[in-house]
């Protein structure tokens, strides 16, 4: 597949997703971010680090901003999206990957658990016989 076609499809799904696969998607780029900074750490590029926390913490911001008010459940994750990004924060400042492994943890907690949202939405909303 040319670059240009995989851009194409990538465009598509981000245009066709439920605001439900969207929020997965943004748990996943967050995560893919996390590792890359990782990597730019592990290996002394430091501008691979500091541009790959930025975009991480940029999607959990966004998810922050995104959050109802009105929902009972903001009140107790905004906290952890908050630590998350301070902990985004500090590793970026320190050079400490363990913090980025701790933050990773948490958004992969919050990725899997979106992910089972997503997976009884479509069950729900397909029936549970379907290839949803």
């Amino acid at each position: 597949m040319s670059t240009q076609a995989y851009q194409a499809y990538q465009n598509n799904s981000v245009e066709t997703a439920s605001p439900g696969e969207l929020t997965l998607m943004l748990y996943n780029g967050c995560l893919k971010f996390i590792r890359l900074a990782k990597k730019g750490i592990e290996e002394s590029n430091y501008e691979l680090k500091n541009t790959n926390i930025q975009k991480a913490q940029k999607i959990i911001q966004e998810l922050m901003v995104t959050m109802n008010p009105e929902y009972k459940i903001t009140e107790e994750i905004m906290p952890l999206y908050d630590y998350i990004n301070r902990k985004l924060m500090e590793a970026n400042l320190h050079n400490d990957t363990a913090m980025l492994d701790e933050a990773a943890e948490l958004v992969t907690d919050f990725r899997d658990t979106w992910k089972e949202v997503v997976k009884q939405t479509r069950q729900q909303k397909f029936g549970s016989g379907g290839n949803a």
